[in-house]
Protein backbone atom coordinates (compact mmCIF):
# COMPACT_ATOMS: atom_id res chain seq x y z
CA UNK A 1 0.00 0.00 0.00
CA UNK A 2 1.37 3.39 -1.65
CA UNK A 3 2.72 5.38 2.06
CA UNK A 4 0.14 8.23 1.26
CA UNK A 5 -2.90 6.16 1.18
CA UNK A 6 -5.56 6.50 3.92
CA UNK A 7 -6.02 4.42 6.37
CA UNK A 8 -9.09 1.74 6.38
CA UNK A 9 -11.69 2.79 8.72
CA UNK A 10 -13.69 0.11 10.78
CA UNK A 11 -17.06 0.56 9.58
CA UNK A 12 -19.49 1.71 12.69
CA UNK A 13 -22.25 -0.25 14.29
CA UNK A 14 -25.51 -0.13 12.97
CA UNK A 15 -28.53 0.54 14.58
CA UNK A 16 -31.97 -0.33 12.78
CA UNK A 17 -33.68 2.73 14.35
CA UNK A 18 -37.75 2.54 13.36
CA UNK A 19 -39.55 6.06 14.79
CA UNK A 20 -41.46 8.67 13.61
CA UNK A 21 -40.26 11.55 11.51
CA UNK A 22 -41.02 15.09 11.38
CA UNK A 23 -39.74 17.51 8.75
CA UNK A 24 -39.22 20.09 11.59
CA UNK A 25 -38.49 19.50 15.11
CA UNK A 26 -36.57 16.71 17.29
CA UNK A 27 -38.34 13.79 17.84
CA UNK A 28 -38.40 10.05 16.98
CA UNK A 29 -35.49 9.60 14.22
CA UNK A 30 -35.24 13.37 14.03
CA UNK A 31 -33.94 13.08 17.27
CA UNK A 32 -31.71 9.69 17.91
CA UNK A 33 -29.76 10.27 14.70
CA UNK A 34 -27.33 13.00 15.50
CA UNK A 35 -27.00 11.42 19.09
CA UNK A 36 -25.98 8.03 17.78
CA UNK A 37 -23.79 9.30 15.06
CA UNK A 38 -22.02 11.66 17.22
CA UNK A 39 -21.34 8.75 19.30
CA UNK A 40 -19.99 6.78 16.37
CA UNK A 41 -22.90 4.34 15.45
CA UNK A 42 -24.56 4.86 11.89
CA UNK A 43 -28.50 4.94 12.58
CA UNK A 44 -30.56 2.90 9.36
CA UNK A 45 -33.43 5.23 9.75
CA UNK A 46 -36.74 3.55 8.87
CA UNK A 47 -39.79 6.27 9.67
CA UNK A 48 -43.26 5.03 10.99
CA UNK A 49 -44.55 8.24 9.71
CA UNK A 50 -43.67 11.55 8.33
CA UNK A 51 -45.20 14.75 9.74
CA UNK A 52 -44.77 18.45 8.70
CA UNK A 53 -43.80 18.81 12.69
CA UNK A 54 -44.09 17.15 15.85
CA UNK A 55 -47.53 17.52 17.63
CA UNK A 56 -45.67 20.19 20.81
CA UNK A 57 -46.31 23.18 17.72
CA UNK A 58 -50.31 22.33 17.43
CA UNK A 59 -51.47 21.56 13.79
CA UNK A 60 -49.36 19.05 11.64
CA UNK A 61 -49.62 17.69 8.33
CA UNK A 62 -48.42 14.05 6.89
CA UNK A 63 -49.26 10.60 6.87
CA UNK A 64 -49.05 7.19 9.54
CA UNK A 65 -46.91 5.03 7.34
CA UNK A 66 -48.93 1.61 6.82
CA UNK A 67 -47.16 -1.63 8.46
CA UNK A 68 -46.82 -2.61 4.33
CA UNK A 69 -44.88 0.48 3.64
CA UNK A 70 -43.00 -0.53 7.11
CA UNK A 71 -42.23 -4.10 5.62
CA UNK A 72 -41.29 -2.74 1.72
CA UNK A 73 -38.46 -0.65 3.14
CA UNK A 74 -37.37 -3.51 5.59
CA UNK A 75 -37.42 -5.38 2.04
CA UNK A 76 -35.21 -3.53 0.55
CA UNK A 77 -32.65 -3.29 3.03
CA UNK A 78 -32.84 -6.99 3.70
CA UNK A 79 -31.91 -7.18 -0.09
CA UNK A 80 -28.98 -4.91 0.74
CA UNK A 81 -27.80 -7.46 3.02
CA UNK A 82 -28.13 -4.74 5.72
CA UNK A 83 -30.29 -6.27 8.37
CA UNK A 84 -28.01 -8.97 8.87
CA UNK A 85 -25.45 -6.36 9.89
CA UNK A 86 -27.29 -4.23 12.34
CA UNK A 87 -26.36 -5.27 15.97
CA UNK A 88 -29.05 -3.11 17.44
CA UNK A 89 -32.90 -2.12 16.76
CA UNK A 90 -34.25 1.15 18.35
CA UNK A 91 -37.63 1.65 18.44
CA UNK A 92 -39.82 4.85 19.87
CA UNK A 93 -43.37 6.47 18.84
CA UNK A 94 -45.32 3.38 16.75
CA UNK A 95 -48.36 5.17 14.66
CA UNK A 96 -49.98 1.67 14.63
CA UNK A 97 -49.72 -1.40 16.43
CA UNK A 98 -49.90 -3.13 13.18
CA UNK A 99 -46.07 -1.26 12.33
CA UNK A 100 -44.96 -2.88 15.48
CA UNK A 101 -45.15 -6.31 14.65
CA UNK A 102 -42.92 -5.06 11.36
CA UNK A 103 -40.54 -4.19 14.27
CA UNK A 104 -40.75 -7.83 16.13
CA UNK A 105 -40.75 -9.16 12.80
CA UNK A 106 -36.95 -7.13 11.97
CA UNK A 107 -35.83 -7.95 15.50
CA UNK A 108 -36.08 -11.44 15.51
CA UNK A 109 -34.64 -11.90 11.90
CA UNK A 110 -31.64 -9.84 13.16
CA UNK A 111 -31.24 -12.33 15.94
CA UNK A 112 -30.85 -15.27 13.98
CA UNK A 113 -27.91 -13.57 12.71
CA UNK A 114 -26.88 -12.31 15.84
CA UNK A 115 -28.98 -13.80 19.47
CA UNK A 116 -26.92 -11.20 21.41
CA UNK A 117 -28.85 -7.79 19.50
CA UNK A 118 -30.08 -5.69 21.99
CA UNK A 119 -33.78 -4.35 21.05
CA UNK A 120 -34.19 -1.40 22.39
CA UNK A 121 -37.88 -0.71 22.88
CA UNK A 122 -38.93 3.01 24.33
CA UNK A 123 -42.74 2.29 24.88
CA UNK A 124 -44.48 5.48 23.82
CA UNK A 125 -47.73 5.93 25.38
CA UNK A 126 -48.10 9.14 26.90
CA UNK A 127 -47.22 11.48 29.85
CA UNK A 128 -48.12 13.10 33.02
CA UNK A 129 -50.10 16.27 31.94
CA UNK A 130 -51.00 14.73 28.76
CA UNK A 131 -52.47 12.04 29.40
CA UNK A 132 -52.14 8.80 26.67
CA UNK A 133 -51.59 9.99 23.39
CA UNK A 134 -51.43 6.98 20.99
CA UNK A 135 -53.92 4.97 18.83
CA UNK A 136 -55.67 2.46 20.74
CA UNK A 137 -54.27 -0.73 20.45
CA UNK A 138 -50.62 0.20 20.52
CA UNK A 139 -50.73 0.02 24.40
CA UNK A 140 -52.01 -3.31 24.60
CA UNK A 141 -49.25 -4.28 21.91
CA UNK A 142 -46.54 -3.13 23.65
CA UNK A 143 -47.31 -4.98 26.80
CA UNK A 144 -48.11 -8.25 25.11
CA UNK A 145 -45.94 -8.42 22.55
CA UNK A 146 -42.97 -6.21 22.38
CA UNK A 147 -42.44 -6.25 26.21
CA UNK A 148 -40.86 -10.23 25.79
CA UNK A 149 -38.97 -9.32 22.98
CA UNK A 150 -37.35 -6.06 24.06
CA UNK A 151 -33.91 -6.17 26.01
CA UNK A 152 -33.65 -3.06 27.18
CA UNK A 153 -37.16 -0.83 28.01
CA UNK A 154 -37.08 3.27 28.90
CA UNK A 155 -40.69 4.10 29.80
CA UNK A 156 -40.93 7.56 31.86
CA UNK A 157 -42.67 7.21 34.76
CA UNK A 158 -46.24 7.66 33.38
CA UNK A 159 -45.62 4.50 30.82
CA UNK A 160 -43.96 2.35 33.40
CA UNK A 161 -47.01 2.61 35.78
CA UNK A 162 -49.48 2.16 32.68
CA UNK A 163 -47.14 -1.66 31.96
CA UNK A 164 -47.41 -2.13 35.83
CA UNK A 165 -51.09 -1.57 36.33
CA UNK A 166 -50.79 0.52 39.57
CA UNK A 167 -49.08 3.88 41.02
CA UNK A 168 -45.51 3.85 42.21
CA UNK A 169 -45.41 4.51 45.95
CA UNK A 170 -41.40 5.00 46.12
CA UNK A 171 -38.24 3.65 44.88
CA UNK A 172 -38.49 -0.20 46.37
CA UNK A 173 -41.89 -0.52 44.13
CA UNK A 174 -40.36 0.64 41.07
CA UNK A 175 -37.31 -2.04 41.83
CA UNK A 176 -40.15 -4.71 42.27
CA UNK A 177 -42.04 -3.96 39.83
CA UNK A 178 -39.40 -3.63 36.88
CA UNK A 179 -37.80 -7.31 38.17
CA UNK A 180 -41.75 -8.65 37.64
CA UNK A 181 -41.07 -7.74 34.27
CA UNK A 182 -37.33 -8.89 33.88
CA UNK A 183 -37.18 -11.86 31.67
CA UNK A 184 -35.25 -14.41 32.61
CA UNK A 185 -33.85 -15.82 29.40
CA UNK A 186 -33.99 -13.97 25.63
CA UNK A 187 -37.32 -13.47 24.48
CA UNK A 188 -38.93 -13.82 27.30
CA UNK A 189 -38.88 -10.18 28.98
CA UNK A 190 -35.80 -7.35 29.20
CA UNK A 191 -32.95 -7.47 30.91
CA UNK A 192 -32.62 -3.92 31.90
CA UNK A 193 -35.37 -1.39 32.39
CA UNK A 194 -34.55 2.51 32.73
CA UNK A 195 -37.71 4.55 34.20
CA UNK A 196 -37.26 8.51 33.40
CA UNK A 197 -38.78 11.11 35.07
CA UNK A 198 -39.15 9.28 38.50
CA UNK A 199 -41.01 11.06 41.16
CA UNK A 200 -41.94 9.21 43.94
CA UNK A 201 -43.43 10.51 47.25
CA UNK A 202 -39.71 9.27 48.93
CA UNK A 203 -37.48 11.24 46.74
CA UNK A 204 -36.82 14.97 47.13
CA UNK A 205 -39.15 17.08 45.29
CA UNK A 206 -36.79 19.18 43.83
CA UNK A 207 -34.78 16.27 42.08
CA UNK A 208 -35.41 14.43 39.03
CA UNK A 209 -34.52 10.91 39.35
CA UNK A 210 -34.07 8.07 36.46
CA UNK A 211 -33.93 4.39 38.10
CA UNK A 212 -32.24 1.82 36.20
CA UNK A 213 -32.86 -1.98 37.24
CA UNK A 214 -31.28 -5.27 36.19
CA UNK A 215 -32.22 -8.91 37.93
CA UNK A 216 -29.54 -8.28 40.31
CA UNK A 217 -28.46 -4.63 40.43
CA UNK A 218 -30.40 -1.34 40.63
CA UNK A 219 -28.94 2.28 40.17
CA UNK A 220 -30.57 5.54 40.94
CA UNK A 221 -29.59 8.80 39.11
CA UNK A 222 -30.86 12.01 40.44
CA UNK A 223 -30.52 16.17 38.75
CA UNK A 224 -31.83 19.10 39.72
CA UNK A 225 -35.31 19.31 38.68
CA UNK A 226 -36.24 21.73 35.87
CA UNK A 227 -39.23 23.61 35.50
CA UNK A 228 -39.42 24.22 32.07
CA UNK A 229 -43.17 24.81 30.86
CA UNK A 230 -43.33 23.60 27.91
CA UNK A 231 -41.08 20.77 28.29
CA UNK A 232 -39.16 20.40 25.14
CA UNK A 233 -40.96 17.26 23.11
CA UNK A 234 -38.44 14.37 21.97
CA UNK A 235 -36.44 14.49 25.69
CA UNK A 236 -37.39 10.45 25.67
CA UNK A 237 -35.42 10.20 22.42
CA UNK A 238 -33.00 11.56 22.78
CA UNK A 239 -32.31 9.49 26.11
CA UNK A 240 -32.74 6.02 24.27
CA UNK A 241 -30.55 6.79 21.57
CA UNK A 242 -27.98 8.57 24.25
CA UNK A 243 -28.35 5.23 26.30
CA UNK A 244 -28.20 2.85 23.68
CA UNK A 245 -25.06 4.41 21.80
CA UNK A 246 -23.05 4.22 24.79
CA UNK A 247 -24.25 0.91 25.69
CA UNK A 248 -22.79 -0.45 21.85
CA UNK A 249 -19.81 1.24 22.90
CA UNK A 250 -18.91 -1.07 25.33
CA UNK A 251 -20.20 1.05 28.27
CA UNK A 252 -21.56 -0.73 31.47
CA UNK A 253 -24.85 0.08 32.31
CA UNK A 254 -24.28 2.37 35.25
CA UNK A 255 -22.22 4.43 33.17
CA UNK A 256 -24.53 4.51 29.68
CA UNK A 257 -27.77 5.73 32.22
CA UNK A 258 -25.05 8.30 33.93
CA UNK A 259 -24.31 9.41 30.74
CA UNK A 260 -27.45 9.50 28.83
CA UNK A 261 -29.09 11.36 32.60
CA UNK A 262 -26.00 13.96 32.08
CA UNK A 263 -26.40 14.36 28.23
CA UNK A 264 -30.12 15.35 28.05
CA UNK A 265 -29.85 17.11 31.44
CA UNK A 266 -26.85 19.60 29.85
CA UNK A 267 -29.47 19.59 26.66
CA UNK A 268 -32.45 20.56 28.87
CA UNK A 269 -30.94 23.01 30.94
CA UNK A 270 -30.19 25.17 28.28
CA UNK A 271 -33.44 24.93 26.12
CA UNK A 272 -34.56 28.46 26.15
CA UNK A 273 -38.09 28.70 27.75
CA UNK A 274 -40.65 28.08 25.66
CA UNK A 275 -38.86 26.41 23.10
CA UNK A 276 -40.68 22.97 22.00
CA UNK A 277 -37.03 21.31 20.65
CA UNK A 278 -34.09 20.50 22.79
CA UNK A 279 -30.93 22.44 21.20
CA UNK A 280 -29.43 19.46 19.59
CA UNK A 281 -27.15 20.74 17.09
CA UNK A 282 -26.71 23.99 19.22
CA UNK A 283 -25.23 22.34 21.76
CA UNK A 284 -24.76 19.16 20.03
CA UNK A 285 -20.82 18.89 22.09
CA UNK A 286 -23.04 17.96 25.00
CA UNK A 287 -23.94 14.49 23.78
CA UNK A 288 -20.54 13.45 23.86
CA UNK A 289 -18.92 15.53 26.32
CA UNK A 290 -21.81 16.88 29.16
CA UNK A 291 -20.95 19.47 31.42
CA UNK A 292 -21.97 17.95 34.33
CA UNK A 293 -21.81 14.37 35.21
CA UNK A 294 -24.37 12.74 37.30
CA UNK A 295 -23.09 9.48 39.10
CA UNK A 296 -25.66 6.65 38.85
CA UNK A 297 -25.63 5.42 42.50
CA UNK A 298 -26.20 1.94 43.51
CA UNK A 299 -29.79 1.40 45.55
CA UNK A 300 -29.83 -0.25 48.71
CA UNK A 301 -33.25 1.29 50.18
CA UNK A 302 -34.79 4.17 51.40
Amino acid sequence: MPANTPPLVAEPPLVLSIQSHVAYGHVGNDAAMLPLQLLGIEPVAVHTVQFSNHTGYGEFKGQVFTPAHIGDVLDGLRARGVLARCQAVLSGYLGDAGVGEAILAAVQEIRTQRPEAHYLCDPVMGDVGRGVFVRPGIPEFLRRRALAQASILTPNQYEFEMLHGQPLGSVDDAIAAARALLGSTPGTGPSLIVVTSLRTPDLPTDRLATLAVTARDAWLVQTPFIDLQPLPNGMGDVFSAVLLGHLLRGASEPDAVSSAVSSLYALVSRTTPGQRDLPLVACREQITAPAERFQATPWTGA
